[in-house]
């Protein structure tokens, strides 16, 4: 009762806890929002109009990456700054708030579930959400210096940037990349780094390990030596992780090997890092090495399901969440082979934790048909590219085929609400899900459906 009684406290008058989300990340927006519409906010020579400034604002608070006004240019160092500031309280907040929620959750569940929680999350009492959540800030906070810290060397060293402008650049794109958010002090993105491994590496290399999730990263940094004693959560995350990044390298390869408007320029090993490089960014981030409104069609369709599918749990990536997807290949597995229950390695997979993974997938499938449907209406582009730019801001993952500009006011105010949505939404219906599950004391006949 202790423990519900701190959870009201901390959430103050809110009906549902997952109603502090919506309201701190609208918060952060509207405030984001006011800053940049700022005549300090903006270049000489530039104009703000309230939608850039929403829009600004929506994409580095949901660390999604996508602009419809050049950064480098359009924005002054003020303005860049707030920007940065923006993707630093959405990265830090989704953490925070995803560790209060497992907390919640943990312990609104029987104790069956509860004990299977603690064992995944480690983090299963009100006592332990501070430290953790100091963990969490710490943690971030070091990736980003040391990500920062080699991008400065590499500036200065590399390309004869001053102590100054290369500090600059390497704490915002070490700030952005950690937090995947897309976001460049360079017109081109970071093509003009396509060939250089230590940009490109560094920033693979940040945006996979924010994109893990805090839970799979501390129970990695205890155990790394031994998978066998890893939970499902870390298990599956961590493989999942690895073949679809795998799987993207090597596609990329293949499709865009002679695209000249892609890879097909580059030798050998400028291949292999840009594909590698793309494979890492799609299901998460919007950094881009290559011009993706470049690729062949059949690659938009891989990046179409990448995205979708997104990054770890309780981490700064977007997406349904591989937890999710392996979670349901494991139910498919089970269906086929005819076993009553589902079973990961040596435990048992809960019935809430299963119909929560077919909600989740199914309400972000119905948005994202939706919103393409709306957006092919108010625009002239096609299917591919409609699809491509809506899965890119639901997901959070920022790239673009280069539509974004020419997509009327109205189309606009659509994907505001889709990478609002996007970001907070997966984390809501998931919690909002197992807070609100409860025993029924009596259950009804049951009937045979017919199903496909």
């Amino acid at each position: 009762m202790r423990r519900v009684r701190a959870a009201s406290a901390l959430f103050g008058g809110y009906q549902h806890p997952t109603q502090m989300i919506a309201v701190g990340f609208g918060l952060a927006i509207f405030a984001g929002s006011l800053l940049l519409s700022l005549p300090a906010a903006t270049a000489p020579g530039q104009t703000t109009t309230w939608m850039t400034a929403v829009w600004t604002a929506t994409a580095a608070v949901s660390l999604t990456g996508l602009i419809i006004v050049d950064t480098p240019t359009h924005w002054s160092m003020f303005g860049e700054v707030v920007i940065i500031g923006l993707v630093q309280i959405g990265g830090l907040g989704i953490m925070t708030l995803a560790t209060v929620f497992t907390v919640l959750v943990s312990g609104r569940l029987g104790l069956r579930a509860r004990l299977f929680a603690q064992a995944e999350t480690k983090t299963a009492t009100m006592a332990d959400m501070r430290k953790v959540v100091r963990k969490v800030v710490v943690f971030s906070l070091v990736c980003e210096a040391v990500a920062a810290a080699v991008f400065t060397a590499r500036f200065m060293i590399g390309y004869g940037e001053g102590f100054g402008s290369a500090l600059y650049l390497g704490v915002f794109h070490g700030i952005s990349s950690f937090n995947n958010s897309g976001f460049t002090l360079w017109s081109d993105n970071i093509m003009g780094f396509v060939g250089d491994p230590w940009i490109c590496l560094t920033i693979a290399a940040a945006v996979i390990v924010g994109g893990l999730g805090f839970p799979v990263v501390f129970e990695l940094l205890r155990s790394w030596r031994h998978p066998g004693r890893w939970s499902v959560l870390t298990m599956i995350t961590v493989y999942a992780t690895l073949f679809l990044l795998v799987l993207g390298t090597l596609v990329y390869l293949a499709t865009e090997w002679r695209n000249p408007g892609t890879l097909g320029g580059l030798d050998d090993s400028g291949k292999l890092l840009a594909a590698f490089f793309l494979s890492a960014m799609v299901r998460t981030a919007g950094f881009n090495s290559i011009d993706t409104g470049e690729l062949h069609p059949s690659s938009w369709l891989l990046t179409d399901v990448m995205m979708f599918i997104g990054g770890g749990s309780a981490g700064t990536a977007g997406g349904i969440k591989v937890t999710t997807l392996g979670l349901l290949a494991f139910v498919i597995w089970a269906e086929l082979r005819g076993e009553p229950r589902v079973n990961v390695r040596h435990r048992q997979v809960p019935d809430t934790a299963q119909r929560q993974a077919v909600v989740v997938t199914a309400m972000s499938a119905a948005l994202v048909a939706f919103c393409t449907y709306v957006l092919l209406v108010l625009t002239p582009h096609g299917l591919d590219q409609v699809l491509f730019e809506v899965i890119a801001a639901f997901s959070t993952a920022g790239l673009t085929t280069g539509i974004t500009n020419e997509i009327p006011p109205a189309g606009h105010v659509l994907l505001i609400v889709l990478m609002f949505v996007g970001r907070i939404g997966p984390l809501t219906i998931g919690s909002a899900l197992a807070l609100k599950e409860r025993a029924r004391r009596y259950e009804l006949p049951e009937e045979r459906m017919i199903v496909g």
